[in-house]
């Protein structure tokens, strides 16, 4: 990726990346299925952040969803081929928490660029974002515990961060949207704006960061990290710990079939 204008695309992985001059554009590239990424596609997006911010060559990253979301979470119906795969609950927990490590932890701004839905973990990437635009449209969802789960990603400590505890618990039990608005008020949002001024204000930012000082951009983005995000490390690990548990639960398959077959799920005592 040290060639400035050079272009990669990896649509097989359910994402593209391509270089435009000083800024790597990331989008998730499976609208059929509202952006949901399954393991593969958390792996390589965290492979490719992770080289992104290797490339001093590269200034700034934004990334979005192709198409009317953002990203609605793991993708359910790739489950069972990945079990098949021997890909365990721990492996696709390790994968979302290192790609959730790459946006946070990355040198160089990413501006996240929000449409529709960013729902499940889409939640905590989205979130992980230094900078994040959002459509009017747009919402949260924490839909974990709509099927027997838990948050993870790290969601519930950054929104804890930014909006306070009572709102994460909130989204987290009750598992209901949060709209754009609701959440430009509450801080997790940097603006909201019609969909027709998204991509300008996007843009905007890109090409203000792209010719930025690096390195004082490097060290502002880690000093606002320290003093906001100290518990995004524990709240990773007892997710993990958890979801692990919980996505071998019988009411993670009660909640799940429920979801694929569209009816109401109905939980043990």
């Amino acid at each position: 990726m040290s060639n400035p204008d050079s272009a990669t695309s990896t649509p097989a992985a359910g994402f593209s990346a391509v270089r435009d001059g000083k800024v790597l554009r990331v989008t998730i590239t499976n609208p059929k299925r509202k952006n949901a990424v399954d393991y593969d596609t958390m792996v390589a997006l965290g492979d490719t952040l992770v080289n992104a911010a290797q490339d001093r060559s590269v200034r700034v990253i934004v990334l979005t969803g192709e198409g009317n979301d953002f990203c609605t979470g793991a993708d359910l119906t790739a489950t069972v081929r990945e079990a098949e795969r021997g890909i365990t609950p721990d492996m696709t927990m390790d994968a979302a928490n290192r790609l959730v490590r790459a946006i946070v932890d990355a040198p160089i701004p990413v501006i996240v660029r929000v449409k529709g839905a960013a729902a499940g973990v889409g939640v905590a990437i989205a979130l992980a974002g230094d900078l994040v635009y959002a459509s009017e449209d747009a919402y949260l969802l924490l839909a974990f515990i709509n099927i027997g789960l838990m948050p993870d990603g790290g969601a519930a400590a950054m929104i804890a961060a930014a909006a306070g505890r009572p709102l994460a618990a909130e989204m987290a039990l009750l598992g209901e949207r949060l709209p754009a608005p609701a959440a430009k008020t509450a801080g997790l949002f940097t603006a909201v704006l019609p969909e027709a001024e998204l991509d300008a204000k996007v843009e905007a930012a890109a090409a203000k960061l792209a010719t930025g000082p690096r390195r004082a951009l490097e060290l502002t983005k880690q000093a606002l990290n320290q003093a906001t995000l100290t518990s995004l490390s524990p709240a990773l690990a007892a997710e993990k710990a958890g979801q692990t548990e919980l996505l071998t639960s019988p009411d993670f398959l009660e909640g799940a079939t429920a979801m694929l077959t569209k009816r109401k799920p109905v939980f043990q005592d």
